[in-house]
């Protein structure tokens, strides 16, 4: 029997306004359901899905935030965020819900070589 690939999401978009967030995180969860290995990189606009509790009724959509509060049941705990784009939204990983590991353009390079699948959103 072959190894289970191994899955990377990158999200690089805000929470809201397009589906690629919500469609990142679908991903994530039907990967979860199989237990397939996913981990999630979230870059540029992307590092705002990790903001805490989300409002997103003022804009008509669902909010995020109970997706990715359902992650570690789907044994998804492997969540990066990109160092620079942290800095360039004048973010710090203290302001992140979820705990995610904060790395840099070489960790974020190792991690697409560990990976059998990269997909971005």
């Amino acid at each position: 029997m072959s190894a289970k690939k191994k899955v990377l999401i990158i999200n690089r978009r805000a929470p809201y306004g397009r589906s690629n967030a919500r469609d990142s995180l679908d991903v994530a969860l039907t990967c979860g359901v199989f237990e397939l290995p996913v981990s999630l990189l979230f870059a540029d606009d992307g590092v705002y899905q990790l903001l805490g509790e989300h409002d997103a009724q003022g804009i008509g959509q669902k909010n995020l935030s109970a997706t990715m509060a359902a992650l570690p049941m789907y044994d998804i705990d492997q969540l990066y965020v990109c160092e620079q784009s942290l800095k360039t939204q004048g973010l710090e990983t203290s302001d992140l819900a979820n705990a995610p590991t904060a790395v840099d353009q070489d960790a974020i390079q190792q991690l697409i070589k560990e990976h059998d699948v990269v997909l971005t959103f």
